[in-house]
Formats: C-alpha cells, structure tokens, sequence
C-alpha cells in the first residue's frame, strides 16, 4: 500500500505559453499542483480553460512551436519530468504515468470494456498477462 504522506506529483509554479499571431498567450500561469500517493485529482474548468494544455505541460506533449514550458517545475515521484531527456520521458509515459485524452481517435473506447483499454498498457510495456494486469 503506497504511503499516503509521499507526494506523487508536485506542480510548481508552472507556466505554459502559446505564440501567436496576436502575440504571446499563457494557457496556464503559475500553477501549483501538489498530489500524494492515493489520492484522486479532478481537472475541471470551462471548455478552453487550459485543462488539457496543464495534463499535456505535465507530460511534456506540448507542440512547440508554438507552445512551449516557459517556468516551473514537475516532479513526479521525485523524478524532475522537465529536465528529462525524450527518451528518457518516453519511457515515464509508457510506464508510469498516463492521460486518457480527449480526442476521440485516442480516448476510450465505448465498445470495449475500460479495465481491459486501462490494462492494456500494463500488458504491452510490463509483458503481463490480462489476469496479471
């Protein structure tokens, strides 16, 4: 059973820009995010309140140009995801930790069942059988 006092994932002050053509926007600034392990987390907010630009900065899928990470930092499990390599970062989201996205060409699946589309990254990057997952 995790310890529920460690923090999981701590945002800090972090701030994600978007260059346009009427100049330079912040999708997110200076947010903090502090969740330990155990606990559930809900992102809510209008639609383009910058919810999913936060999970995308978090997991360091923002598309630059023109989006860009300009401060703060992430840890995850004391782990400093801003200062990672690709590589390295792939290997974090392939392993531990994941977004399910909105867009419908990559979000669940409505015919399938959840626990298997869930399991399914435990099955593919651990090599575990579906029981096991």
């Amino acid at each position: 059973m995790p310890d529920k006092s460690e923090t999981l994932l701590e945002v800090r002050g972090l701030v994600t820009e978007f260059s346009l053509e009427q100049g330079v926007i912040a999708a997110n600034a200076d947010v903090h995010i502090r969740v330990r392990a155990g606990e559930t987390l809900g992102i809510v907010g209008e639609s383009g309140s910058g919810k999913s630009v936060l999970c995308r900065a978090i997991l360091r899928l923002i598309p630059s140009p023109p989006g860009r990470i300009s401060a703060g930092e992430v840890l995850f499990d004391g782990i400093d995801l801003l200062s990672l390599s690709e590589a390295e970062m792939r290997r974090v989201r392939g392993t531990r930790i994941k977004m399910v996205f909105q867009n419908p060409m990559t979000s669940l699946n409505p015919v399938r069942r959840i626990g298997d589309q869930v399991t399914e990254g435990l099955r593919v990057h651990f090599g575990m059988g579906k029981a096991e997952a």
